[in-house]
């Protein structure tokens, strides 16, 4: 399939719902290429996929690393939202994302557009998600199904990051999904459940 390796940076956006904050982003990325390619100016836009870490606040409908472990742990309810949790995210970790900003810091070029996600070395299902974090924080999670999926919600979104690997092949990747949910975990855990007692 033409996206095995994942979604590349030529995938159209027409014709698609995007929501208005999607929209937004897309305007953004337009400028910045614009900005390249009028001024000759070193530009580039990094479309990343699910951005996450240790210090990401996560929140019901973004952020869902986080906020699936912060519910994991709390024994927080959390709704999963259609296509039966089979949605597949990739994920990267914000310290893998700021090397990659940093290689192209080092040699800049103009109006380039760039895939930064997880890629096929750091993705996985709602489903996986909630697997994972079972067995990190050691206690079953509290979820339920709601079949309708959210309004242009993807099912499978995996980033093809081949074109900035082979313009800045001395980056390369060091968190996949298991090992962030993990620091996620150790660095949250004791913080969550004060304020969860505190409630």
């Amino acid at each position: 399939h033409t996206y095995e390796g994942g979604i590349r940076e030529d995938m159209s956006i027409d014709q698609c719902l995007h929501s208005l904050f999607g929209a937004s982003k897309v305007a953004a990325d337009v400028l910045v290429q614009e900005y390249g390619r009028y001024f000759n100016m070193n530009t580039a836009c990094f479309r990343g996929g699910c951005l996450t870490g240790p210090n990401h606040s996560g929140a019901q409908l973004h952020g869902f690393l986080a906020y699936l472990m912060k519910c994991a742990v709390t024994g927080t309810p959390y709704t999963v939202f259609g296509y039966k949790g089979k949605q597949v995210r990739d994920n990267i970790h914000s310290a893998d994302l700021i090397s990659a900003f940093y290689e192209f810091y080092k040699a800049p070029k103009s109006a380039q557009v760039y895939n930064t996600g997880g890629g096929r070395y750091s993705n996985c299902s709602m489903l996986e998600a909630i697997q994972m974090c079972e067995a990190i924080a050691e206690r079953k999670f509290n979820w339920t199904y709601a079949e309708g999926n959210r309004i242009g919600d993807h099912i499978w979104w995996i980033s093809d990051n081949s074109k900035f690997s082979s313009h800045y092949p001395n980056w390369k990747m060091k968190y996949n999904v298991k090992q962030i949910l993990q620091e996620i975990y150790e660095c949250n855990r004791e913080r969550w459940l004060k304020e969860d007692s505190n409630d």
